[in-house]
């Protein structure tokens, strides 16, 4: 699973930023206080919530459009030079994808994601600072960095819901999926990394999803963290070609 060790100076910033944010949204949200008080369960209002349906606490991997389905998903943005240039690529070949994205990115940026919904996009919960060894944190740290992004995004949005959660470099514990599907945000994985954080060129990228494609139909992008002109190179390649050989894009199933 990807760990994004190319884009450690980054995070390092961003993650400072977040705990700024994070410090300021310490009661801001209920879910977080409770979040040390069990062992292996998410908290309990948030289980009971009338106003969120939970989902299976699987990691999701498979597209809702079946044996030839494919699922773009676009991680760590919004980013307000690279995300709204990845959303016209995707508009020109007529393609919905998920974005996953970091709370402080969503909070910062609103107008962005206000951008992915209104273009028929789907939302993902990040975490607020992706924190890729968040599966050696406490059940309380967890919990504030799935439940206080969802929050952030949820108000950038103008209140759509992220519908999954992906953990950063893929750290997902058994308490963070149940947490995140409690809140009716589908665990995320994917089936082939592309590769592009480390930009190893548009030509590598592409090859690697033609050659990993076999692998299962949730493809993993990148929208932030630095130039991104490969991955909308990549895109520009790849989304007429895969159309051309019979693939559709769709959604990660819930």
């Amino acid at each position: 699973m990807a760990q994004h060790g190319g884009g450690r100076g980054w995070y390092s910033k961003m993650i400072g930023a977040a705990l700024g944010v994070t410090l300021l949204a310490t009661g801001a949200s209920m879910w977080t206080a409770q979040a040390g008080t069990a062992s292996d369960t998410p908290p309990r209002a948030a289980a009971q919530s009338s106003a969120v349906k939970p989902v299976a606490e699987s990691i999701a991997h498979s597209s809702d459009k079946g044996a030839r389905g494919l699922n773009i998903t676009i991680d760590d943005g919004p980013d307000p030079v690279w995300t709204p240039q990845v959303l016209d690529v995707l508009r020109e070949y007529g393609v919905k994808a998920t974005f996953c994205m970091v709370g402080t990115q969503a909070q910062a940026h609103p107008d962005l994601v206000k951008k992915v919904v209104a273009d028929g996009h789907r939302l993902c919960d990040h975490s607020v600072s992706h924190n890729t060894a968040m599966d050696k944190q406490s059940q309380t740290y967890q919990s504030q960095q799935i439940l206080d992004a969802e929050r952030m995004i949820t108000k950038a949005s103008g209140g759509i819901r992220p519908m999954y959660y992906r953990a950063p470099g893929g750290a997902f514990t058994p308490y963070s999926r149940k947490l995140a599907a409690s809140r009716g945000m589908r665990p995320l994985g994917w089936n082939v990394d592309t590769k592009d954080f480390e930009r190893p060129g548009t030509d590598a990228i592409v090859a690697t999803v033609e050659r990993e494609l076999p692998n299962g139909p949730t493809l993993l992008f990148h929208d932030a963290g630095g130039d991104r002109a490969q991955t909308l190179e990549a895109l520009r390649r790849l989304l007429p070609r895969l159309k051309e050989q019979g693939y559709t894009f769709g959604f990660p199933v819930r």
